[in-house]
């Protein structure tokens, strides 16, 4: 039976940091990520992939701003990798701005702008009468499965990728953690990190995951038949927790909302948008740019784990503190992923990866 020292159970982005972070932390120590698809195939592939430096509590904004900084050096020193920065524009009712002083990071700079509205491609986006716009930065996103994809290639071959494996069981021991593959064969490590995404309710783990309470929730994205400019902005809805993404790389505008279908299984989602879908996005999109929810006939349909404190679950699963959870990120999986991996390796025991630590559970 092969033995690892690490193996970590999803090769989403969230899997993919994990082993970049222990591999950082702790060169040598050998490590095996699994998965039942392929490296950023699961939630990861549908992911809009944003990054913008807010929080509603103050452990997700010293996590927002840890991954942010992790991005740009990441960027620095991987020019290659498909990460763009964009500007930003957040709309939100005027009598809200001591709300966004508090939820977004100082060094968002939010400036209010007197406009009375924004161009998107051939359209307008307009400011309401109640509405105030500012500008800020700190803004980016990624193709997230191109994303994970690179950093398990840099990972290769110190690092094993198990791709097309379904984990079967998880079964703890005095000496490590046994895990059952689809395959009728077996892996042993002497840790386990669950970074599952919305399979939560997978045979091998639900129950070690029970006490945790998440849930999945349905998300949904529209996509927008407009091309995006090199210097097109993001533009957030903060009071819709919706926003306008320009996705360069595809060559088109995506309209993300927020959803509100829980329990879902990410297994059945296979019929793709709902007139319900659409309606709903077009309702809160009217308010801002009604001339536009005619562009909006096409989108993305998926899932994510939610936590019941809407704060990520990094957490040992066993007295003996062999099995880590990592995830139920609140669909943020993308934006706070290197600080869920930095307190991931933070549990694991790992030497710290430099200087700047996480924070993200003190």
């Amino acid at each position: 039976m092969p033995y690892f020292d690490v193996a970590v159970v999803g090769a989403g982005i969230a899997g993919c940091l994990i082993a970049q972070e222990i591999t950082d932390r702790s060169p040598g120590t050998s490590i095996a990520v699994l998965d039942r698809g392929a490296v950023g195939g699961g939630a990861s592939r549908f992911s809009a992939g944003l990054h913008f430096p807010r929080g509603a509590t103050e452990r997700v904004r010293r996590m927002t701003s840890y991954s942010q900084a992790y991005y740009d050096g990441l960027r620095a020193r991987r020019a290659e990798l498909p990460i763009w920065p964009a500007r930003m524009y957040v709309m939100a009712a005027t009598g809200h701005a001591d709300r966004l002083a508090e939820v977004y990071l100082p060094d968002a700079g939010l400036t209010r702008q007197d406009r009375s509205h924004l161009r998107l491609g051939d359209g307008l986006v307009r400011v309401p009468p109640d509405v105030g716009l500012w500008q800020g930065s700190g803004c980016q996103y990624a193709d997230v499965p191109a994303l994970a994809q690179a950093l398990a290639a840099g990972l290769r071959p110190g690092v094993v990728f198990h791709e097309g494996l379904t984990v079967t069981s998880v079964r703890p021991g005095p000496s490590g953690v046994t895990l059952g593959l689809g395959s009728g064969r077996s892996l042993e490590a002497g840790r386990v990190v669950l970074a599952p995404g919305p399979w939560l309710a997978a045979d091998a783990w639900s129950a070690l995951l029970a006490p945790l309470r998440a849930r999945v929730k349905k998300v949904v994205a529209l996509h927008l038949d407009i091309r995006a400019g090199v210097d097109d902005p993001v533009i957030v809805f903060h009071d819709e927790d919706a926003f306008l993404l320009p996705m360069r790389h595809r060559g088109h505008w995506l309209f993300s909302y927020t959803c509100t279908e829980w329990d879902v299984d990410p297994d059945q989602l296979t019929n793709g948008l709902r007139a319900d879908d659409l309606d709903t996005a077009h309702a809160v999109l009217d308010r801002y740019a009604p001339g536009l929810s005619k562009r909006c006939t096409s989108g993305r349909v998926f899932c994510d784990a939610y936590s019941a404190t809407g704060e990520p679950e990094i957490r040992t699963l066993d007295p003996d503190g062999r099995i880590v959870f990592a995830g139920a990120a609140n669909g943020s999986g993308y934006r706070l992923g290197p600080a869920v991996a930095a307190a991931t390796g933070d549990l694991l025991s790992l030497p710290a990866r430099s200087a700047a630590r996480s924070d993200s559970d003190h």
